[in-house]
């Protein structure tokens, strides 16, 4: 078990969330992966905003995730939760955008941040334990 992995068990809630996701990230082929996925799926903009360090975050519907992901790859992560599909998608559109901003504090995703989901989980989790 890892450190983001002990952590994250103990804090439980929101962070328990974010090592799912995390983890979830990873499965889907990493963030560049995610974010081309959604963008191909007809959330380009709103990827976009995500990114934008001097925009607000456009929000999205669970539905909208589904749409843009696919129902199996949701479906997936609920299972991993214990959550139904839509449950997992509202999950998504609710913390994928404080995902990829933790990801992106420069506007874009590198290579190396998008790799360090570890790093990122840490930094996500630092804003829970020190704010």
């Amino acid at each position: 078990m890892g450190l983001f992995d002990q952590v994250a068990g103990m804090l439980g809630g929101d962070a328990g969330k974010y090592q799912a996701i995390l983890s979830w990230v990873n499965e889907q082929g990493g963030v560049q992966a995610l974010l081309e996925k959604l963008r191909s799926g007809g959330l380009h903009d709103v990827v976009e905003s995500w990114l934008a360090n001097d925009a607000t975050n456009h929000l999205i519907s669970g539905e909208q995730v589904i749409a843009a992901l696919g129902s199996p790859a949701v479906a997936n992560l609920g299972a991993k939760l214990g959550i139904d599909t839509a449950a997992a998608s509202g999950m998504l559109a609710e913390y994928l955008p404080k995902v990829i901003d933790a990801l992106s504090p420069h506007g874009e995703v590198t290579a190396d941040s998008g790799n360090d989901l570890l790093s990122a989980g840490m930094n996500l989790l630092k804003g829970k334990l020190f704010s």
